[in-house]
C-alpha cells in the first residue's frame, strides 16, 4: 500500500475531529464517574471510557474504512498497514476525581509513524490537531516548564521507582518547574503547543504515546524514548521536548547512570 495523500490525510483528520466533536459532550457529562473495571495495579476504567471507545470505533471506522485499537477493549492490530490508536480518557484518576486535566487521544499510524495525532480536552475546551500546530521555537532546560510522570517510590518493573526518583531529583537541580498532571496525553499535547518545555514518560502503551508524538512532529519537536532512540509503537518510555531542551533532557537522564543500577 502506497502511503495516503495529504489530502487523503486532511479529509480522515476532518472526519476524526467531527467524531471527537461527537464525543465530547458525553466526555463532560460523565465527569466524576466511578470505576467500572478493575486493571492492573490501582489503574481502572469509567462506564464512560467504555461508552467513548464503543462510540468512536464504531463512527471513525465507517467513516474512514481504517480499523482502530482502543485501550479498552483492543481491536484492529496497531502493527496493521494503517490503524487509529484511541485513549477515550487520558487521566482517567483525574477524571473520576473531578479534574479538568483528562482527554481523549486519537492518532492514525501509518507503518507505525503517527501520522496524525488529535488531542481533545473536553472540560478546557482545548483541540489539538497535528495540522494545527505552531512551529516550536528552541529553548533551555533551566527557562522551561516539564512535566512527568507520577510514580510510586516502591514501584519495581522496567522503570524501578527509585530510577524515577533520581531523574526527577536531578531535573529539580536543573529545571525548578516541575509538573506531575497525571496525564501523559495533556503532558504531550502541551509540549506541543509549547505550553511545556519537555515531558518524560516512563509508560509504554501505545495509545498513551502515538497522538502526542504526532502533535510535537507536527510542531518541529522531538520524541524518542530515554535512550534518545525515535519514538515507535514498541518504545518503553517517553521524551518528547522542544529543540534544545530535548538535549539536555537525554543528557540529564544519562547522568543518573542506567536503570538496572536502581533495581
Amino acid at each position: 500500500m502506497t502511503a495516503p495523500s495529504a489530502e487523503q490525510l486532511a479529509e480522515w483528520l476532518d472526519a476524526a475531529a467531527a467524531v471527537l466533536d461527537g464525543v465530547s459532550a458525553q466526555f463532560i457529562h460523565g465527569h466524576r464517574a466511578d470505576s467500572a473495571v478493575v486493571k492492573r495495579g490501582n489503574d481502572f476504567a469509567t462506564e464512560v471510557d467504555l461508552a467513548i471507545e464503543r462510540q468512536v470505533v464504531a463512527e471513525l471506522t465507517r467513516a474512514t474504512g481504517i480499523g482502530v485499537h482502543g485501550e479498552e477493549f483492543g481491536g484492529a492490530a496497531v502493527d496493521a498497514e494503517l490503524v487509529w490508536v484511541l485513549d477515550p480518557i487520558d487521566g482517567t484518576a483525574n477524571y473520576a476525581a473531578g479534574s479538568p486535566l483528562a482527554a481523549i487521544l486519537l492518532a492514525l499510524l501509518h507503518r507505525g509513524e503517527p501520522v496524525l495525532g488529535l488531542t481533545w480536552l473536553p472540560f478546557t475546551g482545548e483541540r489539538y490537531r497535528s495540522d494545527a500546530m505552531a512551529p516550536l521555537v528552541p529553548g533551555r532546560l533551566a527557562e522551561s516548564i516539564v512535566g512527568i510522570g507520577t510514580f510510586n517510590i516502591a514501584a519495581r518493573g522496567h522503570f524501578p521507582g527509585r530510577y524515577r526518583a533520581a531523574i526527577l531529583e536531578r531535573l529539580s537541580y536543573g529545571c525548578s518547574r516541575v509538573r506531575m498532571h497525571g496525564a501523559t496525553g495533556v503532558d504531550l499535547a502541551y509540549v506541543a503547543a509549547g505550553i511545556l518545555g519537555g515531558a518524560i514518560s516512563f509508560g509504554h502503551h501505545v495509545w498513551d504515546h502515538a497522538a502526542g508524538t504526532a502533535l510535537v512532529r507536527a510542531a518541529g519537536g522531538i520524541v524518542t524514548d530515554l535512550d534518545g532512540t525515535p519514538w515507535t509503537p514498541a518504545a518503553r518510555s517517553v521524551l518528547a521536548a522542544v529543540p534544545g531542551v530535548h538535549e539536555q533532557l537525554l543528557e540529564l537522564v544519562a547522568s543518573v547512570g542506567p536503570r538496572e543500577d536502581y533495581l
